[in-house]
């Protein structure tokens, strides 16, 4: 194939490989491509079988997702995702289980992606997962695919590195798919050095960063403790680091590899270097699973993939995430700008800007901490000055504020009074409250219905209250003359109104606040000298002092007797 006749764009062609279609990578290729706006970025080559993603369409009941079958005679849709069909057989799609025809399409899409890349029809390949064990035949006889790229597209003596990526976290591993029995024979000095200089390579051409600095971890725990618990570091990592810095580079080590990700010391480096697959795949995936990116450096070409497997006992239910794929393809585009000096197009910042902005972020909160530790320090000295000019100053703070009344009852243990207060019924619209309608009708109402003896009302005259609070009301002189009709005095008035009580009973007169005017009462009681039935208007009232309101009674209502 001719690349300058088949792309209609200069948009970063990048090729996804479908893995074991019994896996999870059908079914997050398509989640992922159905999402048009990837289309803008890069133009995406599946390479697989267009019938096999269509029956994993109907069966997840996704409609958005539809695609463009690219072969020698056709040319590159850059609007849509475009399909190379790697095999004619029909296949039975069976999710969740091993099958060897799964192996060997896997194999035949990884072959035809190989030709693609060397020809140049794409910039840059995606690898779904595989299952490494039904993928063997004699044709492919590798671990996996950093090694089969490899010996595809790298260098025997440069070498190649499996670098796992998320963001500004970066890690590689020394020795990859090996027997951890044969890790620490395998580990030697030039091991080391290629590794790290593949990395530091790496870090610079691909990930933009000019003077990249990268941590080594030991291989024994706690680094060998100076040789108590193995001598690799002593003998073999650490000579290996000091030659490297002589050189220039900025590597640091041998770090405990517990310690160095516990206490997050992976965010002052640009690269990590662990010895064997386990020790740094396990805190990466831990922190990254979702947005993990596997990345082969040091090959000629850009590979990426997921950092997850086939996942078959998910496969065809819909419950895959498809975020690692979708970081994998965004990588790719990213490093293949990079490599093509197009890095003012790229879909993340490039991990120089990363870095600056962790800078700045942390300049800010270091000024935050400092302003909170002076206010506090500040409000101290306050506090110190205010307790010594106290100590200075005896009559400071020692006046007393005058007892307030109404807040608490005298020495006689009575305790404090309630804080509720008689509510006041609000005013009902359209008809006048007792205070608005004024003494004379409720007296009135108080005469016009008379009790007989030894008959009940429905609502007896409320005993005087104890400390009640007067209302605003006119003088006593001003009151009784204002309750007595017009032409009589206020005597008269009290001659005239009917007597229902014996003479030896006295008489209560509650007026329209509910409490005793005294004055009102004597007027009412004539003397025995005036005529018979009269009562001594020298007989005292039983009432007691009044010390303050009910909290327990309510006002009078309007009507009542």
């Amino acid at each position: 194939m001719d690349n300058t006749t088949k792309r209609t764009s200069d948009k970063p062609v990048i090729g996804i490989t479908i893995g074991d279609y019994n896996g999870v990578g059908p079914e997050t290729i398509i989640k992922v491509l159905q999402d048009k706006r990837i289309t803008n970025i890069c133009v995406p080559v599946i390479y697989g079988s267009g019938k096999i993603l269509t029956k994993y369409k109907r069966q997840l009941g996704i409609e958005n997702f539809n695609y463009h079958q690219f072969n020698e005679n056709s040319y590159l849709n850059d609007k849509k995702p475009n399909v190379v069909n790697c095999w004619a057989e029909p296949q039975e799609v069976q999710p969740g289980k091993v099958t060897p025809e799964a192996g060997q399409c896997a194999f035949l899409a990884l072959q035809k992606s190989t030709e693609d890349l060397k020809a140049k029809v794409i910039d840059a390949i995606v690898t779904s997962p595989i299952n490494k064990a039904n993928i063997q035949s004699e044709e492919f006889q590798f671990p996996g695919h950093t090694e089969y790229y490899s010996e595809a597209f790298g260098d025997a003596e440069k070498g190649t590195l499996m670098l796992l990526c998320s963001d500004d976290l970066r890690v590689g591993v020394i020795t990859g798919h090996i027997p951890l029995s044969k890790v620490p024979e395998s580990i030697t000095k030039e091991l080391i050095f290629q590794k790290t200089n593949v990395l530091l390579n790496s870090l610079k051409e691909d990930f933009g960063i000019q003077r990249p600095r990268v941590a080594i971890l030991g291989l024994n725990p706690h680094a060998g403790e100076e040789g108590l618990l193995g001598r690799e570091e002593l003998d073999i990592i650490e000579p290996a680091v000091i030659e490297m810095k002589k050189k220039g580079n900025l590597v640091f080590g041998p770090y405990p590899a517990d310690g160095f990700f516990g206490t997050m010391m992976h965010r002052k480096f640009d690269g990590v270097l662990a010895m064997y697959h386990d020790q740094g795949l396990i805190p990466f995936k831990t922190m990254a699973f979702e947005s993990g990116v596997n990345y082969t450096a040091g090959l000629s070409i850009v590979r990426t993939s997921p950092d997850h497997g086939t996942a078959y006992n998910i496969a065809g239910k819909g419950l895959a995430d498809e975020g690692s794929l979708r970081e994998a393809i965004f990588q790719a585009v990213d490093i293949v700008k990079n490599r093509q000096n197009k890095v003012e197009s790229q879909i993340r910042p490039n991990a120089k800007q990363l870095l600056s902005q962790m800078k700045e972020e942390s300049k800010k909160q270091q000024v935050e901490r400092e302003k909170e530790e002076q206010r506090l320090f500040e409000k101290e000295l306050a506090e110190q000055e205010e307790r010594q000019k106290r100590k200075n100053d005896p009559t400071q703070g020692r006046e007393r504020k005058p007892r307030d009344r109404r807040d608490s009852r005298d020495s006689r243990g009575r305790g404090r009074r309630s804080e509720q207060q008689p509510q006041v019924e609000p005013k009902q619209q359209g008809k006048p409250s007792v205070a608005t309608e004024g003494k004379e009708a409720v007296e009135e109402k108080e005469q016009a219905q008379p009790q007989p003896e030894g008959s009940s009302s429905a609502q007896e005259p409320r005993k005087p209250r104890q400390g009640r609070q007067r209302e605003n009301r006119p003088p006593r002189k001003d009151r009784a003359a204002a309750q007595a009709p017009e032409g009589k005095n206020q005597q008269e008035v009290v001659e005239d109104q009917p007597s229902t009580q014996s003479n030896d009973t006295p008489t209560i007169q509650e007026n329209n606040g509910g409490d005793v005017s005294q004055e009102g009462q004597k007027e009412q009681q004539p003397s025995s000298q005036k005529g018979g039935g009269q009562r001594n208007r020298g007989k005292k009232r039983w009432h007691k002092k009044r010390k303050g309101p009910n909290p327990n009674a309510s006002r009078p209502q309007e009507g009542n007797s």
